[in-house]
Order: structure tokens, then C-alpha cells, then sequence
């Protein structure tokens, strides 16, 4: 289980790595694209497009659903949550120790100039 969804975190970063990846996740956090809208920004082919929408499918950050000759993505914002809830962990993490220095240098000026503030 850990293992999956290790996995499964690996796929949403090395995704995410991408900066046309990425702003395609912003252009779907808007509303359900064509893939021909999603690759217009980036004056790429559809095949490239295809490419990067592939990699985001793999990672579970997008959902594809065809109507005819038409593929309509929706963002599966489920990804993004878990990824979120890692990072959250590092958030947490910095800003205890930010804190505690915060406290610290606070101390330290209270120390140095005597408690006159």
C-alpha cells in the first residue's frame, strides 16, 4: 500500500515537473478543455499536446473523455489533494522551526539590549 502510493506521488511530481504540464493543471482548475484548447497556448502540435495530457493521465492529475473526434479533459482534482496533504507535512515541518528561530532572535535582541524594546 505504501509502495502504490509512493508510486502514485512520483507520477504527480514528475508530472507536475513540467512547466507546460503545469499550466495546462491551471487551464483545466478553470474548466474542462479540448485537447486543441489545451495545446494552444503553446503553439504545439496536437501531438505534443497528446504527449503531456498522457503524462498527466498516467499521474491521475486529468481525466479524458471522447465525443466523437473530440477529447474533453477535466482536471481530478484527487491528485492534487494528495499531493497537498504530502507537502503539507514540510509546511508544517518549516514553519515550526521558522517559529522557534523567530523566538530565538526575538530572545536574543530582548538579551542584547537589555529588555529596553
Amino acid at each position: 500500500m505504501v509502495e502504490q502510493r509512493s508510486e502514485h506521488l512520483d507520477n504527480v511530481f514528475r508530472a507536475l515537473a513540467d512547466p507546460t504540464r503545469r499550466e495546462m493543471v491551471r487551464l483545466l482548475a478553470d474548466r474542462e478543455c479540448t485537447v486543441t484548447e489545451l495545446a494552444a497556448p503553446f503553439q504545439m502540435s496536437l501531438a505534443a499536446a497528446s504527449k503531456h495530457i498522457k503524462s498527466l493521465e498516467r499521474a491521475g492529475l486529468l481525466q479524458r473523455r471522447v465525443h466523437g473526434r473530440t477529447h474533453f479533459c477535466r482536471l481530478n482534482p484527487k491528485s492534487l489533494a494528495d499531493a497537498h496533504e504530502w507537502l503539507r507535512f514540510y509546511e508544517r515541518f518549516w514553519s515550526e522551526r521558522l517559529d522557534a528561530l523567530e523566538h530565538e532572535l526575538r530572545k536574543s535582541e530582548t538579551d542584547r539590549t537589555g529588555g529596553d524594546k
